[in-house]
């Protein structure tokens, strides 16, 4: 009994590492395709910046996920994921410097799909995450 749950794991594991990958992934396409493109950069700059670094930053954590350097790419798939949550109720909530234009946007269908993809991955993220937590203290 205990062999075949040890065999599950590794298995288990490697599908919820290519299940983040791919979500990390998600969110990079989603804002590439929001901000119109790789090359380019929303208004406000910082708003901008801030989607161009977090592509680059879920290319990476999807990267660690696939090559098993597990645990810092599970914390920046968590931000990946939470960051952008908190944006999108800053922007549509009281709105943010020099950018009001999404204020009240709720229900923006790439938003929303954006939503589902990021909520997805931040379940999944703490979850593998207070998981290893959870292993690494019963040793």
């Amino acid at each position: 009994m205990s062999s075949q749950r040890t065999a599950r794991g590794p298995q288990a594991m490697w599908v919820a590492r290519s299940a983040g990958a791919l979500l990390c992934l998600a969110v990079a396409a989603i804002h590439v395709k929001d901000q119109g493109g790789v090359t380019t950069t929303r208004d406000p700059h910082y708003i901008g910046v801030a989607y161009h670094v977090l592509e680059i930053v879920a290319v990476v954590a999807a990267a660690l996920l696939l090559v098993g350097l597990v645990r810092v790419g599970w914390l920046l798939a968590a931000g990946v994921a939470a960051g952008p949550l908190l944006g999108y109720i800053l922007s549509r909530g009281p709105g943010l410097p020099n950018y009001s234009d999404d204020i009240g946007n709720w229900t923006e269908p790439l938003g929303l799909v954006s939503l589902a993809v990021e909520g997805a991955l931040l379940l999944l993220s703490v979850s593998v995450t207070r998981s290893l937590l959870h292993r690494r203290t019963q040793y």
